[in-house]
């Protein structure tokens, strides 16, 4: 059972933003300061990266928990209400995003997931101190952070 009523609802989610969220300003913010320039939100790309390092060949994605379903986060809880389609739109993210990364990958492209709750709502070094030598490198072609990792 929903605690507000389904038109409220309704405009609560219409005004989640898909673009220029906080967690990529943030990022953005964190990149410029060390130098590095980029594009945002490329249409030429397979799934409009949020951030584009064309000198680097790197593409970054800032994955929300809740609508990319972080496996063992806390933040990626299913609606109770109208599962159904919760499930489906969940699984059509899933396959969307497979799809843009084998297809940016076969561009020659190397992606990094940052998932919204390893970043929070200030960025330090002790967090992402690791992407500017991992944009530089030339040694992955798929990173993902934060990993999280569930133990028994």
């Amino acid at each position: 059972m929903d605690i507000v009523d389904s038109l409220t609802r309704s405009r609560m989610m219409a005004g989640i933003r898909s673009k220029n969220t906080l967690p990529e300003r943030l990022v953005r913010s964190f990149l410029h300061a060390r130098g590095f320039r980029y594009r945002i939100h490329d249409k030429k790309l397979p799934g409009k990266p949020d951030i584009v390092l064309p000198k680097h060949c790197v593409v970054i994605f800032i994955h929300g928990c809740f609508w990319h379903q972080h496996p063992a986060c806390k933040n990626a809880v299913k609606p109770k209400t109208n599962s159904q389609k919760w499930i489906q739109k969940f699984s059509d993210n899933e396959e969307r995003d497979q799809r843009n990364l084998l297809a940016l990958k076969a561009l020659g492209w190397r992606v990094i997931v940052l998932w919204e709750c390893g970043l929070g709502r200030k960025i330090s070094d002790d967090q992402l101190g690791w992407l500017p030598d991992a944009i530089r490198s030339s040694a992955f072609d798929y990173l993902e952070w934060p990993v999280i990792v569930v133990t028994s």
